[in-house]
């Protein structure tokens, strides 16, 4: 099946942060990603969407080399990470940042010690400068200074969360991966770690790549969706461009029950 991509999300002049190309997965004879392409863009939160068991986190760990692939190429900011030197990989390592879906903290490590533990793997500085920086990241993902002693079993979901969320920070990234980021929040609290995840992309220039379920997450933050399907990247682009492609797994996760309303070309489309 061809990607349909939408002309006004595949503007030539915009820088890709992430690219795929020809990517294949499998495990033994069963294929799960066959010659996959895709592209995340610089300052765009990039919704990630697909049927339960398609593969939408083994794309994610295999673009993070958790997982080998069959074929394919990944470029990390314009650079081939297979053809790179040892020292450039380790580079692009610490420019990107990861939230896993549980958050997937350090059970015997406190808050402050494990956002400190990616500047022990790849930074030399003093526990003084890396406890300032502890802090500061806990300020920004909008927890109280008295969590950094906090283990995770003391914390509420949303806490961890946004611990997790810390963590992912702690180097400064270009580009985030969250998987699943709003799943186990009540409807308040994933708003607002919505809210949160745009409000750090437009102050840090962040770029975000989003694994998630969430239609609210979709509606709300996302400037463009890539629906995983058939092993492949089978649309991308914006909320108008889901509505209008012709798949029925697509039109009944955008249009469905629990589908919200949405301006396209001047009309408001509903749900059902």
């Amino acid at each position: 099946m061809e990607t349909i991509t939408a002309k006004t999300t595949a503007k030539a002049d915009r820088e890709a942060v992430l690219s795929v190309r020809g990517l294949t997965v499998g495990f033994g004879e069963k294929l799960v990603l066959d010659n996959l392409d895709l592209d995340v863009y610089r300052g765009e939160i990039l919704g990630f969407v697909g049927a339960s068991g398609a593969g939408k986190s083994v794309l994610m760990r295999t673009v993070l080399r958790l997982l080998p692939r069959q074929a394919g190429s990944i470029h990390i900011l314009g650079v081939d990470y297979d053809a790179a030197s040892e020292a450039r990989r380790m580079e692009l390592d610490t420019r990107l940042g990861v939230l896993f879906q549980h958050g997937a903290l350090f059970s015997s490590l406190t808050v402050k010690e494990n956002i400190q533990l990616p500047m022990r793997e790849y930074l030399d500085l003093p526990k003084s400068l890396m406890d300032e920086l502890a802090y500061l990241k806990i300020d920004m993902v909008g927890l109280d200074p008295d969590a950094a002693d906090k283990y995770p079993s003391e914390l509420s979901g949303g806490m961890i969360k946004r611990a997790a969320l810390a963590r992912a920070l702690a180097l400064d990234p270009d580009l985030v991966f969250l998987d699943e980021p709003t799943s186990g929040l009540d409807p308040i609290g994933a708003a607002e770690f919505d809210a949160l995840i745009a409000r750090l992309r437009d102050t840090l220039g962040l770029t975000v790549y989003m694994v998630t379920h969430d239609l609210d997450s979709l509606f709300s933050v996302c400037d463009r969706i890539a629906v995983l399907g058939h092993k492949r990247v089978m649309v991308e682009g914006t909320l108008e461009d889901m509505f209008a492609y012709d798949d029925p797994w697509v039109q009944s996760y955008f249009r469905g029950k629990r589908a919200r309303s949405v301006v396209v070309d001047g009309e408001v489309k509903t749900a059902g």
